[in-house]
């Protein structure tokens, strides 16, 4: 019988898994399944599965997750103690195993037709294609991204729904066994083999033994689609090992060499694309591919069978196939560094997808020169001289310039690749790599960085050049907890904190800054644009991030590094709902941006209406918070028009509340208005400028610390006579007899130039001391007469203690939210504690 249903008691799964529960409530409903403890989105409606791991146990994260908001675990033991008062454990004897059981009680509460796919490669193409080719029939629920392992195939198949109609999802196997725990994960009723090839090979004594364990997934299929001539060779599906399947199972073949159901006759690259005539039903049927590779041309003839397998006719077949478009898998072409460009194929290293990365390599015709850089190759199955042979055979063929290999085994054979290529480079491991990388070394070239995904070959492609400079910026990182615990101290209980780091932490510095919040809990964080939230991510931060200017082409980097967009407009949410469409993401959670009155971004009141009405019954979005900004609540004068932007938030979140159904927070105040407008403390606040111990709202009310300190040195001292002139334009005049320093700092490290010409001042063992003429790019002068004692090398206070930004910035006149964003990278972040 149909559950009609996702949503299950925990008793119910406890019952399903065959565990036994312990604490909690029984009747809580469930909905989200985790195995990443960084990837807690809904925490009260999640179930953690604590996987045991080679490296750390699930279990370790329980009291995080417990902290976060998670109620309920899967665990093989039940964590000591009396700490997790209110939460609930179901006891398994192995956790992998619950959540595989899980998943295939729930693909059993749906008779709909799945599609499952398997092969060496291909698997990811063929599905998103598929699902390209079928979407226009079919509400579809597919695994995302390439989620086809023995724990991403349960999460991807426990996304279905009452109101999906057709199902997609891949498997992946590495040894045998593997698939006997998938298939009746998945129960696919159509199977799709893409090809057997040399992936994971090494698990298994052959490809025939390969090919019986990935068609154990099709055992109670009733169509199966695949290539005779990938697979004849090592199985007879029409004969001998048709027991392997169902013994009325209808089987759809495809062939170049042979007779089968669609036998390929002809194809015909063109300028662009390819054009492949068949025989099916002993009449031609063409179809023309937007594609020209080997590769697309088979998993573009293999969906093709898959649709004629499903009953569509050749006309209709025929007409979508001109469509399908290109699907964002590993191979990332990106701008580098020195004129370069890069390919990022940093999840594979095994021949077949080698060539292909190569071909993609080759065809990038705007450089001549090409690099490769090469992990070791892991789990081929092949003689290893035999299989670095076969590598330096592809590198000869594409005329391969330079290859650099990472790893012992790669290293071990550079005989063999000496051969093949004009120029070769050696490192032991990817930190060897980069310890002794130099930019300088790559050069108006095409690279492709190939590794498999244990060298961490990212690393690699975001290699930056490291630069020394005297001029430094010190953030007090004990003085940036003060701050938080003043402006704590005038928060309710209850209302949460957005800590706002954008702008590299308004110039102090990224994952060192996130990472002290984290540990002192803050609930939110949020980043202008994406690319500031992969660096926290990536540092191992697993706070919610939430990103304030999102672009559509950071899209992917949302939902890779788990971030969460702010949507101020019609056309970005509509954009970025077909984005999640495209990728299968349901229920990505975004924050909904209200223009109450600063008119920069937002959606206004008058389009909160049709915006409740888009977001209503919509499965791709769960807001998180809506929210205003306000434009002067550090103003008394402005506080009418304050509180008229909060009326406004008030408003458009009681339209949305009441159309979406469920509860968001909602947020507005700033620093400035926690310390001047508590009752606007709503869901939660946002602090920015005031952590870092600037908020004039806050004079007099709270006892800020300024936490950085930005410090330069003298390079050389000179006497200079009345009537002469320092720098550019001569504009600086010496209208006495001088002693003058040049300091190492300039507007290239943000020392702003309307500084200059005695405006501003900086601080020499602990007297102002002027500055003159104009700055320049990296050099600055200042007049140290009467400061005694004073030598090359000494210490310029620009800003901090006995100096404070504040005072800088009048000088500047500007903000310090402009001084502290204007700080140079090239300036080097020393992080202290007291």
């Amino acid at each position: 019988m149909e559950n009609n249903s996702r949503y299950y008691t925990v008793k119910t799964i406890a019952d399903v898994t065959g565990g036994t529960l312990f604490h909690g409530a029984p009747g809580a409903i469930i909905d989200h399944l985790v195995t990443d403890s960084r990837r807690i989105i809904f925490p009260g409606s999640s179930l953690f599965f604590a996987l045991p791991g080679p490296r750390r146990n699930g279990q370790e994260f329980i009291p995080d997750l417990y902290q976060r908001g998670v109620r309920y675990f899967v665990v093989q033991t039940q964590p000591a103690g009396n700490d997790f008062t209110d939460a609930g454990f179901i006891v398994v004897p192995e956790v992998l195993e619950a959540l595989q059981a899980l998943a295939a009680w729930h693909r059993k509460q749906f008779q709909i037709p799945v599609i499952g796919i398997t092969g060496s490669n291909g698997k990811t193409i063929v599905k998103e294609w598929l699902n390209q080719l079928l979407e226009e029939d079919f509400n579809i629920v597919r695994s995302p991204r390439s989620y086809n392992s023995q724990i991403g195939v349960p999460l991807s198949v426990w996304q279905i729904r009452p109101e999906h109609s057709l199902g997609i999802f891949e498997a992946g196997i590495s040894m045998p066994g593997e698939m006997e725990k998938l298939e009746p994960v998945i129960q696919p009723t159509l199977g799709v083999f893409t090809n057997l090839g040399e992936a994971h090979q090494e698990g298994f004594s052959g490809f025939r033994q390969k090919a019986i364990e990935k068609f154990r997934l099709f055992r109670n299929c009733t169509k199966l689609v695949y290539c005779k001539d990938n697979i004849s060779d090592w199985l007879d599906l029409e004969g001998s090992e048709k027991s392997l399947l169902r013994g009325d199972i209808e089987l759809f073949t495809w062939s170049r060499t042979g007779p089968a159901r669609l036998q390929i006759l002809k194809e015909q690259r063109q300028e662009h694309g390819t054009i492949i005539v068949g025989l099916y039903h002993e009449k031609e049927f063409r179809i023309t591919i937007p594609f020209q590779d080997r590769a697309s041309v088979d998993n573009a003839i293999t969906c093709c069978c898959v649709l004629l397998a499903m009953g569509f006719d050749t006309d209709r077949v025929s007409e979508r196939m001109k469509f399908i478009r290109p699907v964002g898998m590993r191979l990332e072409l990106k701008r580098g560094i020195n004129n370069c460009s890069v390919i990022n194929d940093s999840y594979s290293a095994d021949l077949s997808s080698l060539n292909i990365a190569l071909d993609f390599l080759v065809q990038q015709r705007q450089h001549r020169t090409h690099t490769v850089i090469l992990s070791d190759f892991l789990q081929t199955g092949i003689d290893e001289k035999e299989l670095y042979e076969q590598v330096a055979s592809a590198l000869r063929q594409r005329g391969i310039n330079r290859m650099i290999g990472v790893g012992t085994r790669i290293s071990a054979h550079r005989e063999i690749l000496d051969s093949a290529v004009e120029q070769t480079a050696f490192f032991l491991s990817t930190q060897d790599l980069i310890t002794r990388f130099q930019p300088s070394q790559f050069r108006d070239e095409a690279i492709l960085v190939k590794g498999a995904r244990v060298f961490e070959f990212e690393q690699v492609s975001r290699l930056l050049e490291q630069k020394v400079h005297q001029t430094v910026l010190e953030i007090n990182l004990s003085n940036l907890v003060h701050n938080l615990k003043q402006y704590q101290r005038c928060l309710k209980s209850s209302t949460k904190i957005m800590a706002m780091v954008k702008a590299f932490s308004y110039g102090s510095g990224s994952y060192e800054i996130a990472n002290i919040l984290q540990f002192h809990k803050i609930d939110y964080l949020a980043v202008a644009y994406a690319d500031e939230g992969i660096e926290l991510r990536k540092a191992g931060i697993t706070l919610p991030i939430a990103v304030m200017n999102p672009e559509e082409n950071s899209f992917g980097a949302l939902l890779d590094h788990n971030l969460e967009p702010a949507i101020f407009s019609k056309g970005l949410l509509l954009a970025f709902e077909k984005f999640l469409k495209s990728e299968a993401i349901p229920e990505f959670p975004i924050h909904i941006k209200i223009d109450s009155g600063m008119h920069r971004l937002g959606f206004e009141l008058h389009e909160v209406d049709g915006l409740a009405q888009r977001l209503s019954g919509n499965n791709w979005f769960k807001v998180q918070s809506v929210f205003s900004h306000l434009a002067a609540s550090e103003d008394p004068a402005q506080d009418e028009f304050t509180r008229k932007q909060a009326g406004i938030l008030l408003e458009a979140c009681r339209k949305l509340e009441t159309s979406l159904n469920y509860t968001f927070m909602k947020h507005i105040a700033n620093s400035a208005a926690i310390v001047r407008h508590p009752e606007l403390q709503f869901d939660m606040v946002r602090l920015g400028i005031g952590l870092y111990g600037v908020d004039s709202a806050a004079s007099g009310q709270l006892e800020l610390k300024e936490m950085a300190t930005l410090k330069t040195t003298i390079a050389q001292i000179r006497e200079l006579k009345a009537g002469e002139t320092i720098g550019y334009g001569r504009q600086g005049l010496i209208t006495r007899d001088s002693r003058i320093a040049t300091i190492r700092i300039g507007y290239a490290d943000g020392f702003r130039r309307n500084l200059g010409n005695g405006v501003g001042n900086v601080l020499v063992r602990g007297k102002l001391a002027p500055v003159l003429g104009q700055i320049a790019m990296d050099m600055a002068m200042i007049d140290i007469t009467g400061i005694m004692d004073l030598s090359e090398g000494d210490e310029v206070l620009i800003f901090g203690e006995g100096l404070s930004i504040t005072r800088l910035a009048q000088w500047a006149q500007t903000i310090p939210y402009e001084i502290m964003t204007g700080i140079s990278q090239r300036v080097q972040r020393v992080y202290f504690e007291e």
